[in-house]
C-alpha cells in the first residue's frame, strides 16, 4: 500500500446551518463516500477545539468574528466559535462513511494555537503525529478532499508536499470559504509547493 485518501474536516459546524458554514460543503460528502472504495486507507481529520479557543472571537471583548489579529506564531484569524469538543457541530457529517477510517487525525485541541493543517499546528513545526504514521505504513502519495479549501486543505497539502509526499488535491471534492481572496492565493500556493490541482 503505497496511497492513502486524506478527508479533511467533514463535520457539521462547517456545512449548511454550521457555525462556521462553508457554502455547498454537504455536496461533496456523497462523492467522497464513492472514492473513499478506492483507497486501502482512508484518513478522516477532525477540527476538535476546546470552548474558549484562542482562535475563537468570543475569546477577545470587542474582537469581529474574521477579523485578524498577531498570534505569537504569525496571523491568525478569529473565528466564530466552531467545532467545540464533544459538540454537535464537531461531529462528522451524518452521511460521511466513517466507517472507512483507518485513523482519525483530531487538531486544534491545543488552546493556545489553532491548527489548519492535518500535520502540523498553525506554528508549523509542532506535529500531529500524521506524519509518522503515513511513513511506518509506506505510504507516498495522497490525495486530498474536503473542507475548506483554502484554509485545511491547502494547509495539508503543502505541508505533505513539503515533507516529500505526492500530493493531489481533488478539487472538485472540495469547497472553499474564500475570505478577501484567500481561495485563489491558496490555489497558488498549492500549485508553487508541487501539489497537483485535479
Amino acid at each position: 500500500m503505497t496511497e492513502a485518501l486524506l478527508v479533511i474536516d467533514i463535520q457539521n459546524d462547517f456545512c449548511p446551518g454550521g457555525a462556521l458554514a462553508v457554502a455547498a460543503g454537504d455536496q461533496i460528502v456523497p462523492g467522497i463516500n464513492a472514492l473513499m472504495k478506492e483507497f486501502e486507507a482512508v484518513i478522516l481529520t477532525q477540527d476538535w477545539h476546546p470552548a474558549g479557543h484562542s482562535s475563537f472571537a468570543s475569546s477577545y471583548a470587542g474582537a469581529d468574528p474574521m477579523s485578524v489579529i498577531d498570534m505569537y506564531y504569525g496571523p491568525q484569524v478569529l473565528w466564530p466559535d466552531h467545532c467545540v469538543q464533544g459538540s454537535h457541530g464537531a461531529a462528522f457529517h451524518k452521511d460521511l462513511d466513517t466507517t472507512r477510517a483507518n485513523m482519525i487525525i483530531r487538531k486544534g485541541y491545543n488552546p493556545a494555537i489553532d491548527s489548519y493543517s492535518a500535520f502540523f499546528e498553525n506554528d508549523r513545526t509542532t506535529p500531529t503525529g500524521l506524519e509518522g504514521y503515513l511513513r511506518t505504513r509506506g505510504i507516498q502519495k495522497l490525495t486530498l478532499a474536503g473542507l475548506a479549501t483554502d484554509f485545511c486543505v491547502n494547509y495539508s497539502s503543502v505541508d505533505a508536499a513539503r515533507l516529500g509526499f505526492d500530493v493531489t488535491v481533488r478539487e472538485d471534492l472540495c469547497r472553499a470559504i474564500d475570505f478577501q481572496g484567500s481561495l485563489e492565493d491558496a490555489r497558488e500556493t498549492m500549485l508553487a509547493a508541487g501539489v497537483t490541482l485535479g
